[in-house]
């Protein structure tokens, strides 16, 4: 009987178990938490149908995850690292799918000259945008403020268009929590 060959074995076998219990905590944890943050974007953003069928699913594999991290966490401390890695890691990569999503709808505001105004004004109804202009008056002179009402989706080509016609111009964009009236680009259902 070849002890040494035996030992090899369980060990390698042993070593694979715990690196693979390692990994299933690591990931599930990082969806379970990422599931979470998409979660609660949609319940403030008032997307509750999808929510609801998110927190199930995240609700049981925390379950599954946290059983197993607590059954034997004395003698396998690594369950421990892998549930507290996994949920740093989690809460990155949620921020990440957040931005790209991008849910919702968003205010931009423009400051910029009264030329320059008009001609992004033209240019952002063309593309069938709302927007609102008002005058306004700068240190110096007289601007025009413009105020667009867009899915956040589409923000960031907006402002490329705006910049494209004003490189001085001034945006700032703001979340919008609900809105009444007006002309808004059509949503993108989400089971709202």
């Amino acid at each position: 009987m070849d002890w040494n060959a035996i030992w090899n074995t369980i060990w390698s076998m042993n070593t694979l178990m715990i690196i693979l219990d390692f990994l299933f905590i690591f990931f599930a944890k990082i969806i379970e938490v990422s599931i979470g943050t998409l979660r609660n974007i949609l319940v403030v953003k008032g997307y509750r149908k999808v929510a609801v069928i998110l927190a199930l699913v995240e609700i049981m594999i925390w379950v599954f995850v946290a059983s197993q991290v607590i059954t034997g966490l004395a003698e396998k401390p690594y369950k421990g690292i892998a549930y507290g890695l996994g949920f740093a890691a989690g809460v990155y990569v949620g921020s990440i799918l957040e931005e790209k999503l991008a849910f919702g709808k968003i205010l931009i505001q423009v400051i910029t000259s009264e030329e320059s105004g008009q001609i992004i004004t033209q240019a952002l109804r063309e593309k069938g945008l709302g927007v609102t202009t008002m005058k306004a008056q700068g240190k110096e002179e007289k601007r025009q403020v413009l105020m667009i009402y867009a899915n956040r989706r589409g923000s960031k080509d907006i402002s490329k268009d705006i910049l494209a016609i004003d490189p001085t111009a001034m945006i700032v964009q703001n979340d919008i929590s609900s809105m009444t009236g007006g002309h808004m680009p059509k949503a993108n259902s989400l089971l709202k």
